[in-house]
Parts: structure tokens; C-alpha cells; sequence
């Protein structure tokens, strides 16, 4: 029976104090709402709500630990009890960390703006931002959960035997986690050269699209479509891939028509002229055209222009090339590439031969 009544009285203490931490954290948390209410910054924010659910876990669990010496149980149960905050403690602890990771990110969202036509400075803090808070959550629990497992007697043991054994260990371990640990050093590699950053346009396997997201394993590529395209880390440090935004987001486009030897090339270098200044799609700074190659049936021109980003380019040379072949349909329709052949030599040669054949003679005949 006391063991019961000790069993119950420590219940009763314990859920005091959980009431009480709890209580504690709500006022707490309603002045960091009254306090963050009179300021417009989404960080304050950011930070109370990252952090409620952690704070309350952290505040519970320090309660709790400081009402062990209160209870009325025995050593072994004391014990028990003991070890299973101190994990607990280890995972709220972690759990806060990552919670100020992800607060660091939406200080930096808030700081730059991707939205802005010269954005190269926000695409990279926010890359370098990104990847390094999903590198450090992973690192943050990994190492959380070996503090956990190194509380336990036997599992300490264990990691004494392999530590004794460790050039084995070493290999397996490589080995089995080779593609995690390269995609997390892969991440790592990102973060500091910036091969890729969010918002670059890139062309990959094939592909051209834009990096939404960077995770701590894998890029996702929006393609031109909308499908999403996963590739990992390591591809972008391993094999060569297209770039079109790594210094600046201006791009010089090209169009190339093909065209008849009488193709008046200055009235088409005129029209691509009143073209680019008609469209806002042009930046202004870069135009051209110039004959680039000459066949035995037509001439190649290109046309180049330069545009603000990606999809104003792409944008303005679809728009160069259609009105251009308006321009030469219906200006100079003689201008068009075309295939010429002539066959009346070649007949009346025909036609000669087979005249002087009938006329020859047979031989032995007179």
C-alpha cells in the first residue's frame, strides 16, 4: 500500500509541476506575442513560433528533473525516471536548434528579395542559407541521437568494441553510408562554391529549368512544364551541367534564319532594329545581325539580342524569329531559301545523241 501511496504522491507532484511549467510558458509566451505584435519584422515572429513548441518541451522537462528530489521513490525507480528526461532533454535541446535553423532561414527570406530583377546577392545568401540549415538539422540529429544512445551502459560497451576495431569499422560504415555522406559533403560544397544557387536557371540531363529547392540530399529542377526533376547533390559537383544565371541574370539570345543569296541583309538588319526598340522584352544594350554561313542553296543570319533574365530572352527571341519571317514573307518573298534545278541542257544533249545515232550508218552496209 505505500508503495502505491508513494507511486500516487509522486504523480500528484509531477503533474503539479507539469501544470505549473505549463503556465509558466503561456504567460511567457502571451508577452512575446504582446511583444512581437507592436513590431512589423516577420522574425520576432518567426522566432516565437519556431521556438513554442520546444520552449514548452525545454520547460516541462527542466520541472520535472527539479522535482526528482522531491519525490518519495526509491533510488532505481529515481534512476529510471532520470534517464528517460535526460533523452528527452538531448531531443527538446535538438529540437530548439533546428527550430533557430529554420529562424535564421525566414530572417534571411525576409532580408532578400528573389523577386527583384538583379537578384545575384539574394540567390546566394539565400543557396548558402538553405543548404547549410538542412546540413546542420542533419548534423544536429545525428549527433543528438549518438548522445542518446551513448547514455545507455551496453551501447557504450558496443562502441568501445568498435573503436577497438576501427579501421573494419571504418570500411562498413564507408561503404553503407558512401551515397548519404556524399550527398552531405556534396552540400557542404555547394554551400561554399555556389556552382547553383536558388532561382538559377540550369540545364541538366537534358532539361532546362529553374532550382526550387535545395535539399540536404537532392535539387529539385523546375522544368519549363512544371514537372519536377530530382537529381542529387553529388550530380552537380561530379558531372558538368548548364549555367545561364551564375554571374548575372542578363542573357544574350540567338535567332537564326535561314535566307535566299538576294536577301537584302540591311533592310532585315533595320526591321530587327525597329523591332527590339517596339518590345520592352529588350534591355537595350546588345543588338546584331550578321551573316554567319553561306551554302550552295542559302545563306545563314543570326540575329542576337540581350534581355534582362532567362524568360524575358527566351520570350524575345521567339518574338524576333516570327516577325522577322513575316517581315521577309512579306517584303521580299524572293528572299525565302529555295532549291533551284535546271534540266533543259541536259535534254537537248539527250536529243543531239540520239539524232547523230540514227543518222550513222550500220557497218557492212552501203
Amino acid at each position: 500500500m505505500n508503495i502505491w501511496s508513494d507511486w500516487i504522491m509522486s504523480g500528484v507532484i509531477l503533474a503539479g509541476v507539469v501544470a505549473l511549467a505549463l503556465a509558466s510558458h503561456t504567460l511567457l509566451l502571451w508577452i512575446a506575442h504582446r511583444w512581437t505584435a507592436r513590431r512589423t519584422g516577420a522574425i520576432a515572429r518567426a522566432a516565437v513560433d519556431r521556438g513554442d513548441w520546444p520552449l514548452r518541451a525545454i520547460m516541462v522537462l527542466g520541472g520535472l528533473a527539479l522535482a526528482l528530489g522531491s519525490i518519495p521513490l526509491d533510488g532505481q525507480a529515481v534512476g529510471i525516471i532520470r534517464h528517460a528526461l535526460g533523452l528527452a532533454a538531448i531531443a527538446a535541446f535538438a529540437w530548439m536548434l533546428i527550430s533557430l535553423l529554420a529562424v535564421l532561414e525566414v530572417a534571411s527570406s525576409t532580408t532578400f528579395d528573389l523577386d527583384t530583377e538583379d537578384n545575384l546577392r539574394a540567390r546566394r545568401v539565400l543557396t548558402q542559407i538553405r543548404l547549410l540549415r538542412r546540413v546542420g538539422s542533419t548534423i544536429i540529429i545525428v549527433i543528438a541521437v549518438a548522445a542518446m544512445l551513448m547514455t545507455f551502459s551496453e551501447v557504450r560497451r558496443i562502441g568501445e568494441g568498435l573503436f577497438a576495431s576501427a579501421g573494419i569499422a571504418a570500411i562498413i560504415a564507408g561503404i553503407a553510408a558512401r551515397p548519404t555522406l556524399s550527398n552531405l559533403i556534396a552540400g557542404i560544397q555547394l554551400a561554399m562554391t555556389e556552382p547553383i544557387r536558388i532561382d538559377d536557371v540550369v540545364i541538366v540531363e537534358g532539361e532546362w529549368g529553374k532550382i526550387e529547392e535545395i535539399g540536404s540530399t537532392y535539387v529539385v529542377v523546375r522544368i519549363w512544364d512544371l514537372r519536377r526533376l530530382i537529381v542529387p547533390l553529388s550530380r552537380f559537383i561530379e558531372q558538368p551541367f548548364e549555367n545561364w544565371t551564375r554571374q548575372t541574370a542578363n542573357l544574350i539570345g540567338s535567332v537564326y534564319l535561314y535566307a535566299d543569296y538576294r536577301v537584302p541583309v540591311d533592310a532585315v538588319r533595320e526591321e530587327l532594329g525597329r523591332i527590339l526598340g517596339s518590345t520592352g522584352l529588350w534591355d537595350g544594350k546588345v543588338q546584331g545581325l550578321q551573316v554567319t554561313d553561306a551554302t550552295d542553296r542559302s545563306i545563314e543570319l543570326r540575329a542576337i539580342m540581350s534581355a534582362r533574365n532567362s524568360s524575358n530572352a527566351w520570350d524575345l527571341r521567339c518574338l524576333v524569329r516570327e516577325r522577322l519571317i513575316n517581315f521577309l514573307n512579306e517584303n521580299y518573298p524572293e528572299s525565302l531559301p529555295r532549291t533551284r534545278a535546271e534540266f533543259g541542257s541536259l535534254n537537248g544533249s539527250a536529243d543531239r545523241a540520239s539524232s547523230r545515232d540514227r543518222r550513222q550508218p550500220i557497218a557492212g552496209m552501203s
